[in-house]
C-alpha cells in the first residue's frame, strides 16, 4: 500500500524529455547570464562560458549512464546513496532541493519584471508570486498535461533565440567582441563562473522525471543528448548575437542606468530596431515562454527531489506522499513552492542566481565522485549506456566543478556561508528523520 502511495506515473517519451531538458535551462538565454558580464566583460565571461561547457557536457554524459542505470525521481541522491552511503546520499540530495528550490524565485522576478512592461499598475513581486501559484497548480493536475506544456513553450523558446540571433547577426560586429572585454581582469573571469553556470543551470532535471519516462534506458540517453546539444548551440548564438550588436555594457545596462538589467535581449533589439517596433514587441511577449518554460520545468523537478527525500525519510514522510488521483508529488510541490515565494520577497537575484549554483556544484560533485563509486563498488550493474572516454570525462567534470566551486567561494564568501548553513540546517532534519531506522 506504501509503494502504491509513492508511484509516479509512465507517461514520458523521448521528445517529451527533450523539452522538459532545453525547458529546465532555456530561461538562462533569456536573462540571468548578462550579469557576468558586469563581473568579466566579453572575454571573462566567455573563457568561464568555455569551460563550463566542458564541463556540462563531459557531466551530461557521465550523468546519463547513472540515470539510464537507476531510473529514479531522486536522480543525484539515489546515486550517492546506492554509491557512496547515506551521508553523502543527504548532501546530494539537499543540494539537487537548493538548486531546484532556488532557481524559480530568480525566474519569477524576471517573469514579473516583463509581465511588467506590459502591466506597469501591477507590482513586479505581485506578478512574480501570481506567477508560483498557477504553475504549482499546472504541476499537481498532472504529469502528462504538464509535460505537453512544457514541450509546447519550449519550442516556442527555441524559435524566438533563433528570430533574436538571426535579427541580431545583421548588426554584428566583431569589434564589439573585443571592445573593453576584460575590464576586471582575470579575477572577472572567475567571478563571472555561477552566471556561465546559469547558461544550463538544472539540464540534471531530465533524470528526476525518470520513473516517468517510457522505456527509461532509451529515452532518457535520446533526452538528454538531444537537450545538451540544443542548449549548447543556443548559447553561442545567444551570447554572440546579443553582445555584437553594439557591446557587453548595452545588454547590461540600460541607457542612463548604472542598475544591471534582467532584459538582456531586448536591450541589444532595441538598438536595432528601437523600442517600438513590432519585432521588438514580440521578443518581449515570446521571452516570456522561454521564463516560463524553466520555471514551470524547474518546479516539476523540484517536486519529484523533493519527494523522493520524503519517501527514504531525508526530510519529513509527508513530503514523500503522491496524490492519489493526480499521481503528482502535491506536498512537495507546495513547501517548495512556500520556501520560493520567501526567497523572492527578499528582491535578491543576482544572489539567489549564486545560492542556486552552489548547490548545482555541489550536486555536479558529488554525483562524480558517486559515479566512480558505482564503477568500482557496483561494477555488475546493468549499464544500457555507458559514458564515452571513461575516465576522462567524469573526471574531466569532476575537476572543473571542483575549480568552479573554490573560485565561487572566494568571489562569494557570504553567500557559501549561507548555503552551507542551509544544508547543515537540512542535515538536523536529516539525523532527526532517519532516528531509529
Amino acid at each position: 500500500m506504501t509503494e502504491a502511495k509513492s508511484e509516479l506515473k509512465r507517461t514520458l517519451g523521448p521528445f517529451m524529455l527533450w523539452g522538459l531538458g532545453v525547458g529546465y535551462v532555456i530561461s538562462g538565454m533569456y536573462f540571468g547570464w548578462n550579469l557576468g558580464l558586469a563581473e568579466g566583460g566579453t572575454l571573462g565571461l566567455g573563457v568561464a562560458t568555455f569551460f563550463i561547457i566542458i564541463m556540462y557536457v563531459t557531466f551530461t554524459f557521465s550523468y546519463t549512464e547513472m540515470a539510464c542505470a537507476i531510473p529514479k525521481a531522486g536522480g543525484a541522491f539515489d546515486y550517492a546513496r546506492l554509491g557512496l552511503g547515506k551521508n553523502w546520499g543527504y548532501l546530494a540530495g539537499m543540494a539537487q532541493s537548493i538548486e531546484f528550490i532556488f532557481a524559480p524565485p530568480a525566474i519569477a522576478a524576471a517573469i514579473g519584471a516583463y509581465f511588467n512592461v506590459f502591466f506597469p499598475e501591477i507590482g513586479v513581486t505581485t506578478i512574480a508570486i501570481g506567477a508560483y501559484l498557477l504553475f504549482t497548480l499546472l504541476n499537481i493536475s498532472g504529469i502528462r498535461f504538464a509535460a505537453y506544456f512544457e514541450l509546447f513553450i519550449t519550442i516556442l523558446a527555441v524559435v524566438e533565440l533563433l528570430i533574436f540571433s538571426g535579427v541580431s547577426y545583421t548588426a554584428f560586429e566583431l569589434d564589439n567582441l573585443t571592445t573593453n572585454a576584460l575590464p576586471n581582469g582575470w579575477g572577472g573571469a572567475f567571478a563571472a563562473i555561477p552566471f556561465a553556470i546559469w547558461f544550463f543551470l538544472a539540464i540534471e532535471g531530465v533524470a528526476n522525471v525518470a520513473e516517468e519516462a517510457r522505456n527509461p534506458q532509451r529515452n532518457i540517453l535520446i533526452g538528454f543528448g538531444s537537450a545538451i546539444f540544443t542548449l549548447v548551440v543556443l548559447c553561442l548564438l545567444t551570447f554572440t548575437a546579443a553582445v555584437g550588436v553594439d557591446g557587453w555594457e548595452a545588454v547590461v545596462y540600460p541607457t542612463g542606468s548604472s542598475v544591471p538589467s534582467d532584459s538582456p535581449l531586448p536591450l541589444a533589439l532595441a538598438k536595432i530596431v528601437g523600442d517600438s517596433h513590432l519585432l521588438y514587441h514580440l521578443l518581449i511577449t515570446v521571452g516570456l515562454f522561454g521564463l516560463v518554460a524553466s520555471f514551470h520545468g524547474i518546479i516539476l523537478a523540484a517536486g519529484r527531489s523533493t519527494l523522493e527525500l520524503g519517501r527514504e525519510r531525508y526530510v519529513s514522510p509527508f513530503l514523500g506522499k503522491v496524490h492519489p488521483k493526480t499521481k503528482t508529488p502535491v506536498n512537495a510541490l507546495v513547501v517548495n513552492m512556500l520556501i520560493g515565494i520567501l526567497a523572492l520577497l527578499t528582491g535578491k537575484t543576482g544572489e539567489i542566481i549564486t545560492i542556486a549554483c552552489f548547490g548545482a556544484l555541489t550536486l555536479y560533485i558529488v554525483s562524480m565522485i558517486s559515479f566512480f563509486a558505482l564503477r568500482r563498488n557496483h561494477a555488475e550493474m546493468e549499464r544500457p549506456f555507458s559514458v564515452p572516454l571513461y575516465p576522462y570525462f567524469p573526471a574531466i567534470a569532476l575537476v572543473i566543478a571542483v575549480v568552479a566551486m573554490i573560485a565561487m567561494s572566494i568571489y562569494n564568501l557570504q553567500l557559501m556561508l549561507i548555503y552551507w548553513g542551509l544544508v547543515f540546517l537540512g542535515y538536523v532534519s536529516y539525523r532527526w528523520y532517519q532516528r531509529g531506522i
